[in-house]
């Protein structure tokens, strides 16, 4: 019954994001709080764990933790998910009192403190109609970007992300390319044909300093973009009206290598990361096909939750062949029709697993329109995506979904810079339930330990450190408890 737990620095400072240590006062008693199945829990304070093995009455679950330097994995860049069209449509919807606090309850600790927004370069699935990128210019081919336009929804886009870097500065921003220009295609569509839907060889180039292009032109309206990843989902292809390109770890290697890497650190951009693949775990070939002939401009892969199955040790097994390149999940879709701890069990396993980072699909939807669809998307899109939150356009109104409460009990007590450590106990059994968890240590001296319950029952779980402490109490079934332990 062993699988990695992760667990906390108990007693030493522990090195922020940027190199420097800082002390900080420590709490001073032990905290915990829940959100369940049924939303009866919804970051609720519950009853904090004792020190001690207590007295259980029912079933007991027992993890333990190196809270030692031996035990120290990866340092945590954050949690959150995308922010795509869809998101920015239906937060500007909103009367300002209620966006403002919607705001506030997405990126600050006043809610899920997520401090890590990807977002959508151009168009993508999740964007109302019609498609479009940066340099459409009429589908005639404009290698020296002289057609470039953020348009009115790349600016509200980058708008939307200064503003949500304002009120969190540790805000990470990851771009994510859908698809180049159509006329930089073989087939010269954006969308609607899946033959030679990928980039011609002549464009390469072009397609580089379109990258150049957005950074800057981003910047200039106060989002700072810290890594992109040059497409989304590489192997997913489609005809329709799906926004999509494909492009084998070849041409991804020799792209990145000869063209968007150079051209970064021409423009004085080489302090912009590029991350590898940006798709799932069922295909570890790719990106290490990409590293091997690109790595000296790319630092990091990203995966996303939809192989079948799936296997986050997919991303140790990497971690171990890269031991110097980051691993993040970037992506995982929630839909009333995925399980009630679908953005904790993404987010749990990959952080198992080294990865430092987790982001859920879509921020932000419209309610359900009457016909199980959401939106705005575009034609082939995903219309059964539902966001963290939801926005009522007829009430003028935002409520969360179980999705968000999941992902902030992660997100809202784990800080960026905090540290995974090593541990056992965690287990699933063949229905999918049982216990896992993960755990870090945080530059506030403080320790996070988070439970999820997949099990029926409630479970007395016990948490021994290698530091000599043990610490228990209850954790209800189908929840996801936090403990802030001092």
């Amino acid at each position: 019954m062993i699988l990695p737990i992760l667990a906390a620095l108990a007693t030493q400072a522990v090195a922020s994001p940027t190199g420097a240590t800082t002390l900080h006062a420590r709490q001073s008693a032990a905290k915990a709080y829940a959100s369940n199945e049924n939303l009866s829990l919804r970051l609720s304070e519950v009853d904090a764990p004792i020190q001690g093995a207590g007295n259980p009455s029912g079933a007991t679950w027992d993890l333990t933790i190196n809270d030692t330097p031996s035990g120290h994995k990866q340092t945590v860049n954050g949690f959150g998910g995308t922010v795509t069209d869809a998101t920015v449509t239906v937060i500007n919807s909103l009367p300002d009192d209620q966006r403002s606090k919607l705001l506030q309850e997405l990126v600050t600790s006043d809610g899920a403190n997520f401090s890590f927004l990807r977002h959508t370069i151009a168009a993508s699935d999740l964007s109302g109609p019609p498609a479009y990128t940066y340099d459409d210019n009429g589908n005639n081919a404009d290698p020296n970007m002289d057609g470039f336009a953020l348009g009115d929804r790349g600016v509200a886009m980058a708008e939307l992300l200064a503003e949500l870097k304002g009120l969190n500065g540790d805000a990470y921003i990851l771009g994510s390319a859908w698809s180049a220009p159509g006329w930089m295609k073989e087939n010269r569509k954006l969308t609607g044909q899946l033959e030679g839907n990928n980039l011609d060889g002549q464009y390469y180039e072009a397609y580089a300093q379109y990258f150049v292009e957005y950074l800057n032109a981003y910047a200039a309206h106060g989002a700072h973009v810290d890594a992109i990843t040059i497409q989304n989902e590489p192997l997913n292809s489609q005809g329709g009206g799906h926004v999509t390109m494909h492009q084998g770890p070849d041409e991804a290697a020799s792209v990145t290598q000869d063209h968007v890497g150079p051209a970064l650190a021409a423009a004085g951009l080489g302090d912009v990361r590029i991350w590898a693949y940006d798709h799932n775990t069922d295909r570890p070939d790719y990106p290490q096909t990409v590293l091997e002939g690109a790595g000296d401009y790319v630092q990091a892969t990203a995966w996303h939750c939809y192989a079948n199955p799936l296997d986050w040790s997919v991303i140790s097994d990497f971690h171990d062949r890269f031991p110097d390149k980051a691993n993040y999940m970037t992506e995982c879709w929630t839909a009333p029709s995925t399980p009630w701890h679908q953005s904790s069990s993404n987010t749990v396993g990959p952080l198992q697993n080294w990865a430092e980072m987790s982001g859920m699909w879509t921020l932000g939807t419209w309610t359900d329109q009457g016909d199980g669809t959401f939106g705005p998307y575009v034609p082939g899109g995903c219309d059964t995506c539902r966001g963290l939150f939801v926005v009522d356009k007829d009430q003028g109104t935002y409520e969360f979904t179980v999705d968000y409460y999941m992902l902030a009990q992660y997100s809202r007590f784990i800080p960026r810079g905090a540290v995974v450590l090593d541990g056992t106990g965690s287990y699933s059994y063949d229905d999918g339930t049982g216990v896992q968890s993960v755990a870090t240590a945080n530059p506030d001296g403080t320790r996070t330990v988070v439970a999820e319950n997949r099990l029926a029952d409630d479970v007395w779980l016990r948490v021994k450190t290698d530091s000599g402490e043990t610490w228990s109490g209850n954790v209800p079934s189908n929840t996801v408890v936090t403990w802030v332990l001092p």
